[in-house]
């Protein structure tokens, strides 16, 4: 069965990624507000009413902005650990019961032909926890919010078709840059962000045979940009003796405007 995705929004200020095989689509977060959101799923011509279902990674605003609105709108279920359940209490409004629906850590949920694995990840939420998507002999990883990529995570996401892999910041535009010492301090932990250099190193373990397209996600608004990353990136992984453009390509993506839908 075929499996395509589109990383509808990614950046700081929301987070939002569309994956659909034959018989079944789903929305991986939906950060933005729900406006933004039905204008989002316009303009790669689908239908959020026929989504199977809402996946969450973590509560943290930037990814459940809209999934409340959306949820009640559309009726549809939510997908959560039962630690991320707790934390969005009062967060998100009132969902009835019977679109709550628990996904436990390192776990795998089987729709049809689509088979969808959780894994944790190191940030600063209540349990965060991110998916892998595989159907068709394809093998499409999600992986953002997390202050390193693990021996753990590596053996998880190793090898996969596709990628949507966080570059979130340039350690020097970070450690220039106005935020206050605090916040820095949070962004460069082991719960906080990977950095463009420490997504490419992470990038270098786990790119494989079947890899052939890497989206690099979740920039940060004011300490990266898209020609910064990609650039760091590349030099990083062809250091590595992993050229660019040869058997794998890399991709932008962008907080409001939503990439192609693509074929995994």
């Amino acid at each position: 069965m075929s499996m395509q995705f589109s990383v509808l929004a990614s950046g700081s200020s929301g987070n939002a990624i569309y994956i659909e095989t034959e018989n079944h689509s789903f929305l991986v977060d939906a950060g933005l507000s729900g406006k933004q959101m039905d204008k989002l799923f316009q303009e790669i011509d689908r239908d959020p009413a026929k989504l199977n279902g809402i996946l969450v990674t973590h509560e943290h605003s930037d990814h459940i902005k809209g999934l409340g609105v959306m949820a009640r709108k559309y009726k549809l279920p939510i997908y959560a650990n039962e630690r991320t359940w707790q934390a969005m209490d009062g967060m998100i409004g009132e969902i009835k019961v019977e679109q709550k629906f628990v996904f436990g850590m390192e776990t795998v949920k089987t729709f049809g032909g689509l088979d969808i694995e959780s894994f944790g990840v190191s940030h600063d939420a209540a349990e965060p926890m991110f998916y892998i998507f595989r159907s068709g002999g394809k093998k499409l990883v999600l992986i953002t919010d997390t202050g390193y990529v693990s021996d753990r995570m590596k053996g998880l996401i190793s090898n996969a078709d596709m990628y949507v892999f966080e570059s979130n910041h340039d350690i020097q535009m970070l450690q220039m840059g106005r935020y206050p010492w605090s916040v820095k301090r949070r962004i460069l932990s082991d719960v906080g962000h990977v950095s463009n250099e420490d997504a490419a190193l992470a990038m270098s373990d786990v790119i494989g045979d079947k890899t052939k397209r890497i989206y690099l996600a979740h920039l940060s608004r004011d300490n990266n940009m898209k020609d910064l990353a990609r650039m760091s990136v590349q030099q990083t992984l062809e250091a590595k003796d992993m050229p660019v453009g040869k058997q794998f390509e890399l991709f932008d993506t962008d907080p409001s405007v939503p990439t192609v839908l693509t074929a995994v």
